[in-house]
């Protein structure tokens, strides 16, 4: 999802039920216009028994769509819980420095490197 143009097209969708599925979404988010992808991210414990983490991404083929759905669906009911949609924002992880980085510790620069 780092390309402009599909973070532009993609919205975020908060507070899902147990209960939603990628049909779900697909069925409460097609009357805004064509949709090319849903993800609903996956619980990182595998000894998790829930089908999702409690959101997901729909992405639209046009970005008018995606802010048409973020108006209208955006503080809505979804199986008797209320979503939050909004823009989705692109990954903010920079990995060029500290832990998770592909420069090892002792080649990065910085103020206490010396």
């Amino acid at each position: 999802m780092a390309d402009p143009s599909r973070v532009a097209s993609t919205v975020y969708v908060g507070g899902l039920s147990q209960s939603v599925t990628n049909n779900t979404l697909s069925e409460a988010f097609v009357p805004f216009g064509p949709i090319s992808d849903i993800s609903l991210p996956k619980p990182e414990a595998p000894s998790s028994t829930d089908l999702h983490r409690g959101f997901g991404y729909v992405e639209f083929e046009d970005p008018l769509d995606a802010k048409e759905a973020i108006d209208n669906m955006n503080q809505s009911e979804l199986y008797g819980r209320t979503i939050k949609v909004a823009a989705a924002k692109p990954s903010q992880k920079d990995t060029s420095e500290g832990l998770g980085s592909k420069i090892a510790i002792w080649e990065q620069v910085g103020p206490f490197c010396e």
